[in-house]
């Protein structure tokens, strides 16, 4: 099953070749989560104060390059689920890689245009094992060999075969003005495809006379084990989670499809819409999302290291400072900053520290807060339960002030509650 983008248009092409496969193809394998300290919904990382990210829960789609990604959250403090919403084709068993391979063999191409690094090692190492290599090599040999960017230049380089030209923007844009600047009439290309389509890049070329032949190196599928992303859906829906990472569009019409499947699509896009921030490497990863109208945020350079990077800036200006009973709280995703210091919160007490910040100063009600709780049903002694331990989690009683038949609020200073009461 191909994970296929429609309609693309040229413009939206020219952002897609700086934001997909060098960014999340050049690692192999799909590795778990590395050891650490255990959050909420199997989420692990270290979640230390001091650092951007701690007491926040971030979701990681990524098939590929996960673990890079997720070590850079985790360095930064944050506890991250997860949940690849696609997995790759093995090469060595893909027919219509093997298909393109023996196309090519047979009738050689003039022009090869190779756009990952991983994929063009593959597609070579593929060839190897159904005893092709050489003589696939021959024929990229004698074609004009096209290189995207530098990583896949050292792959090629790598094989034995020098590149005829590379971008110096890494842009499939680029390339394809200048192939039809030299001319494309009745050349043969063979475009090694990346999982997402390049229709414009693809219909362009044929446009001008050219034949081209898609070598699809690997291809995106459903994850054969549905249940971390399951699980990563429903811990979005709840809001346990403040952001989701997306590296290709795959990824996110993956998320999105398999909410369908499960009837919660609509509760998936209001939680993304309204609360759960939804960070893209670049333009044409969101594009999915932004077909449902669910905003989302891209770093300037669409690499991991500056997506990362924004999620330090976003998640944390998102979040008010109170001044509470002379401290300083920060209420996060699983967690509260007291005075800077961390203190993680049990998913019950998030609830009700959330609902309480929601009216900073305000009292909110037993029965206000029960119907918050998720399966407390009507006992509101479920309430103080929770309330109990929360305080406890805090380390300082005197943030949640009770009040007499009435319910709870938070000590908000005086000076703050009055401002608060004159805006």
């Amino acid at each position: 099953m191909h994970a296929d983008q429609q309609g693309e248009n040229d413009q939206q092409h020219r952002s897609q070749d700086t934001n997909g496969p060098q960014d999340t193809s050049d690692q192999h394998g799909d590795p778990q989560v590395e050891s650490g300290q255990q959050g909420p919904d199997g989420g692990r990382g270290p979640g230390r104060a001091g650092t951007p990210l701690a007491g926040f829960t971030v979701g990681v789609t990524a098939a590929r390059r996960a673990d890079e990604l997720i070590a850079l959250l985790q360095r930064r403090g944050a506890v991250v689920i997860h949940a690849p919403a696609l997995r790759i084709v093995p090469l060595a068993d893909d027919s219509e890689l093997l298909a393109a391979t023996k196309q090519l063999i047979d009738d050689a191409p003039d022009v090869v245009i190779a756009t990952t690094a991983i994929g063009f090692r593959g597609w070579v190492e593929a060839a190897d094992g159904w005893g092709l290599g050489a003589v696939l090599l021959d024929r990229l040999r004698g074609a004009e060999l096209l290189a995207r960017g530098p990583k896949v230049r050292g792959a090629i380089r790598a094989a034995g075969l020098t590149e005829d030209w590379s971008p110096a923007s890494e842009s499939m844009a680029e390339v394809l003005d200048r192939l039809l600047a030299e001319g494309v009439e009745g050349r043969r290309i063979a475009l090694q495809l990346h999982g997402e389509p390049l229709p414009g890049f693809v219909e362009s070329l044929r446009a001008g006379g050219a034949e081209v032949v898609g070598v699809p190196v690997y291809r995106w599928m459903a994850p054969e084990d549905p249940g971390p992303l399951d699980r990563l859906l429903d811990a979005t829906i709840a809001r346990a989670v403040d952001a989701i990472t997306f590296t290709s569009a795959p990824a996110a019409a993956g998320l999105l499809d398999r909410a369908e499947r499960r009837g919660i699509r609509g509760a998936l896009i209001d939680a993304l819409r309204q609360d759960v921030l939804t960070a893209c490497v670049g333009p044409v990863t969101a594009l999915p999302l932004a077909a449902h109208d669910v905003p989302t945020c891209q770093p300037e350079r669409f690499r991991l290291g500056p997506l990362v990077q924004l999620l330090c800036q976003e998640l944390p200006a998102r979040v008010q400072p109170l001044p509470v009973a002379g401290q300083r709280l920060e209420v996060r995703g699983h967690a509260a900053l007291v005075d800077g210091e961390l203190h993680p919160v049990p998913p019950a007490g998030m609830v009700l520290l959330r609902a309480l910040a929601r009216h900073p100063g305000g009292v909110v009600s037993r029965a206000d807060l029960l119907r918050a709780l998720p399966g407390a049903g009507n006992d509101e002694h479920a309430v103080e339960t929770a309330m109990t331990r929360l305080r406890g989690a805090l380390g300082s009683p005197r943030l949640i002030q009770t009040v007499v038949k009435r319910g709870y609020r938070l000590a908000l200073d005086p000076t703050a509650d009055s401002k608060s009461g004159e805006a």
